[in-house]
């Protein structure tokens, strides 16, 4: 059947202006960093794809590493183009990226220009696109001069693979370094990709929101809902179907510790008074920082992403509430 999306799609949607650039993101973009690859259902993929475009999150973040395999996220999202979605490629916002590990040998992985370009080069052939909005450096590359890494994202622009560059990762004083190199060449860093979640807030202590703001870039977080414990998946255990129980090298059973479990359990608390679900609270509170220009949500079910949407619903904040999400975050 042919793909329709829904005619109200951006009826309901925040957008944000992405740092001082002329582009809008969604408060909340679809990350296919799991369940999009080949061990993953294909129909499943597709259906969330196509709900999320349907709610107005036309932002959709890969990576050439995604799957597993590496690479199967890329192939399968431009299955879902090929399938229909793609009739909507100059609404969507595409975006990829390189650095971690790819193929054997010197140029396999980091930041040097060879590894940059075959990559986005390898990422536009798997997705069937003659560009993608966004092009990231996926980590900072201790052993590659910034300058190289930099010239290397701003030829991929000006050669026509990437609308605009970003990095992910990256402390606050490389990327002001890194801003610094792209707006010399004349492509400004657009944007920055860091975890950041009510659980892990290196951003805050590394001031990096602070740069971001004053380099005019936006901020689009990963792992908000810390692969699933900000959600009501564990407050009573640990499912057999949960990524903690198939020992997910990103998640653990020795990670969900009695101390956590009980933190959650009192923001669960907290987030039902404010008449949300943990991981809604959890959404609306990365996104209450005015720098921030979007939430990558990652999902397995469709439900997990309407869930998601509903965090855009929520009042904002009263003082008391952060406090008291502060007093559960100190006391565990």
């Amino acid at each position: 059947m042919t793909y329709l999306a829904n005619s109200k799609r951006y009826s309901e949607m925040e957008y944000r202006r992405c740092g001082k650039s002329g582009l809008r993101l969604p408060a909340i973009s679809l990350g296919l960093w799991h369940n999009f690859g080949d061990v993953d259902s294909f129909e499943n993929a597709q259906a969330m794809c196509h709900r999320a475009f349907d709610l107005g999150i036309n932002h959709h973040d890969l990576a050439n590493n995604y799957g597993p395999p590496a690479g199967s996220a890329e192939e399968n999202y431009g299955k879902i183009l090929k399938a229909g979605l793609g009739v909507y490629r100059d609404e969507l916002i595409v975006s990829s990226k390189a650095g971690y590990l790819m193929w054997p040998g010197p140029y396999g992985e980091w930041g040097s220009r060879k590894y940059l370009i075959a990559s986005c080069d390898q990422s536009l052939k798997r997705m069937g696109l003659d560009y993608v909005d966004i092009f990231y450096s996926h980590r900072f590359d201790p052993d590659t001069p910034l300058e190289e890494t930099m010239m290397a994202l701003d030829h991929i622009v000006r050669s026509g693979r990437a609308l605009y560059v970003g990095i992910s990762s990256y402390t606050s004083e490389q990327t002001k370094a890194a801003a610094k190199i792209l707006r010399d060449l004349g492509t400004p860093c657009l944007i920055h990709q860091p975890r950041y979640s009510m659980l892990d807030r290196w951003v805050e202590e590394d001031q990096l929101l602070e740069t971001l703001t004053a380099e005019g870039m936006g901020c689009i977080s990963f792992s908000s809902l810390e692969q699933g414990i900000l959600t009501d998946k564990y407050l009573k255990g640990i499912p057999t179907d949960s990524r903690a129980a198939g020992h997910s090298a990103f998640l653990s059973k020795e990670q969900l510790t009695p101390e956590v479990i009980e933190k959650i359990r009192s923001l669960n608390q907290l987030a039902q008074q404010r008449g949300q679900t943990l991981a809604q609270m959890a959404i609306a509170w990365v996104l209450k920082n005015p720098a921030m220009t979007s939430v990558i949500l990652g999902a397995s079910k469709i439900k997990q992403i309407e869930d998601a949407v509903g965090a855009l619903k929520a009042a904002p904040f009263e003082i008391e509430e952060l406090e008291n999400i502060e007093s559960v975050l100190k006391k565990h």
